[in-house]
């Protein structure tokens, strides 16, 4: 991502960039990551023509396109998409999604969508995480190399932009609730400031996570989700 970053301003087409070692990842709200060797760190930097919040909504065409990708090397039916950045195999983190985007105008500038997959490695696991990390190979999918994985990944996202400049977000949306986790049942948003448990309803045209409460629907922009 700090490469991606360095290389936005002279970079006159998408860009993918992939890590061989990486030792400063980061995650949701600035939270460590350490990459093990033979797992995938890249990152896509490029300029699409977006408002901040069209920007924000490719997290979902990197899920749907991760899913997809994955899906080559083990059982679909191991893997689930976690709102609103996470992929999971057999219930446990297997990658993440992480957006950074540049611009103080109607359009961003540059948006790079950092990826993390854990091909052949699980990394040390976080303290309390109510996800832990497993690996794609430790989970009974096929040994494959980060190189190999990128240019796939790289070819289903073209798949996922494609679709939205033909169909529009709502036909990402639909893919993306296809392989939703825990749809339908109940599970527990912490925000900064609360935490709400309702059953799992939808995602909506912004993204957000709709929970249907004991109060009614609730709208949530940005939170932690367990289950």
């Amino acid at each position: 991502m700090a490469e991606a970053a360095r290389r936005a301003p002279t970079l006159p087409r998408p860009t993918w960039i992939m890590a061989r070692t990486q030792t400063a990842g980061r995650g949701r709200r600035g939270r460590s990551w350490m990459g093990s060797s033979g797992n995938l760190a890249a990152t896509l930097i490029y300029k699409p023509h977006a408002t901040p919040a069209e920007a924000a909504l490719r997290s979902f065409l990197a899920a749907n396109a991760l899913f997809e990708a994955l899906a080559i090397y083990v059982g679909r039916d191991k893997l689930s998409l976690k709102w609103p950045n996470d992929v999971l195999l057999n219930g446990g983190k297997v990658a993440g999604i992480l957006l950074e985007s540049s611009g103080t105008g109607a359009s961003v500038d540059w948006l790079s969508i950092g990826i993390g997959v854990n091909l052949a490695a699980v990394p040390p696991a976080i303290e309390g995480a109510a996800f832990p990390p497993v690996s794609l190979v430790g989970e009974g999918g096929q040994t494959v190399t980060p190189e190999t994985f990128l240019g796939v990944l790289a070819s289903n996202f073209a798949t996922q932009e494609a679709k939205l400049a033909a169909m529009g977000f709502e036909r990402i949306r639909q893919d993306w609730l296809r392989h939703a986790a825990r749809i339908g049942e109940e599970i527990t948003a912490r925000t900064g400031r609360e935490e709400i448990t309702g059953v799992f309803d939808t995602i909506d045209s912004e993204g957000n996570l709709v929970l249907i409460t004991a109060k009614g629907p609730r709208i949530i922009a940005a939170a932690d989700v367990y289950f």
